[in-house]
C-alpha cells in the first residue's frame, strides 16, 4: 500500500458561469499519471466545478490511505481549511447570518473528510513549470468543461501528449491549511538540475527539494537511478 496518494483536482468554467467540468488525478508510483477522470456539469461557476472535483477525487480515493490534493482554487482551499470550520458551527451560515455558498458541496466534503488524513497544498496554476499534476487536472477540466464529455483513465493522458505530464513533481514548501509555495529551482548543468519540489524517483524513494536529480526514461529522479 502506498504510503501517501499524491493526487491533484481541478475545475473550469469559460465564461464563469458557463460550461464547466471537473477532474483529478492520481500519481502512480513511477510519477506519471495513473489514473485520471473528468466529466461534464452543464453550466456552472468555477466555484462549483473546484469544489466538484475536490469531492470527486475524495470518492475516488482510499480513506485509510493518506491523501495529498495539489490545487490551484484559493476558494475551494479556504473553504476547506479555514472557512468550514466556522461555518459548521453557525449551522451553516456565513459571519453575516447568511446561508453558506455552494453549501451541499461544502457539506459533503465535510462528510468524506472525516476520519481521514487529507493535505491540501496550493500550487500556482498555468506555469511552466509548475506542477504537472495540477496541469495535467487543469487540462482534463477545460477539455471536458469544452465537449461537455466524460472522460478518464481509458482514453490515454490527460494532457495533449505523454511527454507533456513528466513526474518532476512533488509538494512544494506548506503547510495543512494554507497557501504553499516553492521556489524554483536551478540548473546544474550535465543534463542535471536543482529540485524545484521534492518528488519520488522511479526507483520507489522520494527526493527532497533542491536535489540534485536527472531526467530518467519515465520523469525525474536520482541522478544514479537515471544513468543505471
Amino acid at each position: 500500500m502506498a504510503d501517501v496518494i499524491i493526487a491533484a483536482c481541478d475545475g473550469a468554467a469559460s465564461p464563469n458561469p458557463g460550461p464547466a467540468a471537473w477532474a483529478w488525478v492520481v500519481a502512480g508510483p513511477d510519477g506519471a499519471v495513473a489514473r485520471w477522470e473528468a466529466g461534464p456539469l452543464g453550466r456552472a461557476t468555477n466555484n462549483i466545478a473546484e469544489l466538484t472535483a475536490l469531492l470527486r477525487l475524495l470518492e475516488s480515493t482510499d480513506p485509510a490511505v493518506p491523501l495529498e490534493v495539489r490545487m490551484d482554487s484559493t476558494y475551494a482551499m479556504q473553504a476547506v481549511t479555514d472557512w468550514l470550520p466556522g461555518w459548521r458551527r453557525r449551522g451553516w451560515k456565513t459571519s453575516a447570518g447568511k446561508p453558506v455558498a455552494n453549501q451541499e458541496l461544502v457539506r459533503s466534503i465535510d462528510d468524506r473528510l472525516t476520519g481521514r488524513d487529507v493535505r491540501l497544498v496550493h500550487v500556482r496554476a498555468h506555469q511552466v513549470d509548475g506542477d504537472p499534476y495540477n496541469a495535467a487536472a487543469d487540462a482534463a477540466a477545460a477539455e471536458s468543461a469544452r465537449t461537455q464529455n466524460p472522460a478518464g483513465t481509458a482514453h490515454g493522458s490527460p494532457l495533449p501528449t505523454a511527454e507533456d505530464a513528466p513526474a518532476r513533481v512533488a509538494a512544494p514548501k506548506r503547510r495543512t491549511g494554507a497557501k504553499a509555495g516553492g521556489k524554483p529551482g536551478g540548473k546544474t548543468g550535465g543534463g542535471t538540475l536543482k529540485a524545484r519540489y521534492a518528488g519520488r524517483c522511479r526507483c520507489g524513494t522520494p527526493y527532497a527539494a533542491g536535489t540534485t536529480i536527472a531526467k530518467n526514461g519515465t520523469g525525474w529522479g536520482h541522478v544514479e537511478c537515471a544513468e543505471a
